[in-house]
C-alpha cells in the first residue's frame, strides 16, 4: 500500500488500539507503586466480600504515574462501567447533576483533574459522595423550590496533581487516598521491557535501561521516549541498540539527566542571567519566556527533586550540581 493509499481512520484507530495495550488492565500487571497495589486491592477484596461499590477514592501525585490507569483498573476489577469527566469539565453545578444523575448502580465515575471544579458542583459533590442524593433546585425567586433527588451507589475515583488544593470537606469524604511516587529505575525498566514487546519492538537490554535512566521516574515520559527510539531504530537499522537509544534521545533534547530543553533552558537562565540567583518565579518564567504556572508545576519539581534548584524565600537557587551540569565554574567569595 502507498502513502497516499493509509487509511487515516484505520492508522487512527491501531493507534488507540496501541495506547490501550500500553495500560495494563489489572492490578497484577500494575508496575510500581507496590504499596498503593495493595491498599487497592484490600479495597477491592472488602467490597467483594460485602457485595458493595468499594469506597471513594482519591489519586494524587505528578502527572504520568498511573491515576487515569488505576482508575480503569478499579472499574474493571470490580466488573464495573467507567464514567470518565474532568474538572475543567465541570463548571456547573447542573453540569455535575446530569453525571450523577446518569450513574448505574455500582458504577465508576472518574474525574480527573478533581480540584478543577467549580465550587458550587463541589458543594454538591459533598452530599452526593456521603448519602448518595442530591438537591436540585427548581424555579427562581421566592417560589423556589429544593427537591431532593436519589442517586444510585456509585464509586468516584478523583485524580489531582495539586491535592493542597482540594477543600478540606472534599478530601475528607473520600475513603483513601493514594499517593502516588515517582518510579526507580529498576521499575522504569520493567515498564519499557513491557512496553517494547507490545509495540514489538527489537530493543537491546542495555537500550531499555538508558531510555528508563532519562525518563524522569515518570511511567508516560518512558513510554513516549521508546517510541521516538523506536522511530529512530526503523530509520537506522531496526534494531534499538544502546547507540541508537543515545542518538535518539540527544536528537529529542533529552539528555542524560533526563533534563529536556525547557529544563536546560532554566537552568542556563538562572545561572547565566542572575548569577545562580536567587531569582522570582515570575522574574524566571518572562526570563524563558514560559507561563510561570509550567514552570511551577512542570519544570521545577524534577529540577528540585534532582538537586538541581532550590527554593527559598527569596527565590530560585542553582545548586552546584547546577553550574557542574551545564560545564560552568560556580563563582566563590573572591569572585563576587
Amino acid at each position: 500500500m502507498s502513502t497516499s493509499e493509509i487509511d487515516p481512520v484505520a492508522q487512527s484507530e491501531q493507534e488507540l488500539q496501541i495506547e490501550g495495550a500500553l495500560r495494563p488492565g489489572r492490578l497484577d500487571e500494575f508496575i510500581g507503586q507496590e504499596k498503593v497495589r495493595n491498599q487497592l486491592k484490600l479495597l477491592r477484596d472488602a467490597a467483594r466480600l460485602e457485595n458493595r461499590s468499594p469506597d471513594h477514592i482519591l489519586l494524587a501525585g505528578p502527572p504520568g504515574l498511573g491515576k487515569t490507569t488505576l482508575a480503569m483498573i478499579v472499574a474493571e476489577e470490580t466488573s464495573s462501567p467507567l464514567r470518565v469527566s474532568s474538572g475543567p469539565a465541570i463548571q456547573h453545578a447542573g453540569d455535575l447533576a446530569a453525571v450523577l444523575s446518569s450513574l448505574t448502580p455500582g458504577e465508576v465515575l472518574f474525574i480527573d483533574e478533581i480540584h478543577r471544579m467549580a465550587r458550587p458542583a463541589e458543594e454538591m459533590l459533598y452530599l452526593a459522595m456521603e448519602d448518595f442524593r442530591i438537591d436540585i433546585m427548581v424555579g427562581k425567586g421566592p417560589g423556589a423550590t429544593t427537591v431532593p433527588l436519589e442517586l444510585a451507589p456509585f464509586t468516584l475515583v478523583g485524580a489531582t496533581t495539586r491535592s493542597g488544593l482540594l477543600p478540606n470537606p472534599l478530601r475528607d469524604r473520600f475513603g483513601f487516598t493514594a499517593n502516588l511516587e515517582f518510579y526507580s529505575s529498576e521499575e522504569l525498566t520493567e515498564v519499557v521491557r513491557r512496553s517494547a514487546a507490545v509495540l514489538d519492538v527489537d530493543a537491546e537490554a542495555n537500550a531499555l535501561e538508558e531510555i528508563a535512566g532519562r525518563s524522569r521516574g515518570t511511567p508516560r515520559i518512558a513510554n513516549r521516549l521508546l517510541r521516538r527510539v523506536r522511530d529512530y531504530s526503523l530509520v537506522h537499522g531496526g534494531t534499538a541498540t544502546l547507540d541508537n537509544a543515545r542518538a535518539a534521545l540527544e536528537l529529542y533534547d533529552v539528555d542524560a539527566w533526563g533534563l529536556d530543553r525547557l529544563d536546560r533552558q532554566v537552568l542556563e537562565v538562572l545561572i547565566s542571567r542572575f548569577g545562580g540567583g536567587p531569582v522570582g518565579l515570575g522574574t524566571l518564567s518572562v526570563s524563558v519566556g514560559e507561563e510561570a504556572e509550567t514552570i511551577e508545576s512542570v519544570v521545577e519539581p524534577f529540577l528540585v527533586r534532582q538537586g538541581f534548584i532550590i527554593r527559598s524565600p527569596r527565590g530560585r537557587i542553582a545548586t552546584p550540581l547546577a553550574w557542574k551540569h551545564l560545564g560552568r565554574e560556580e563563582p566563590t567569595l573572591d569572585d563576587l
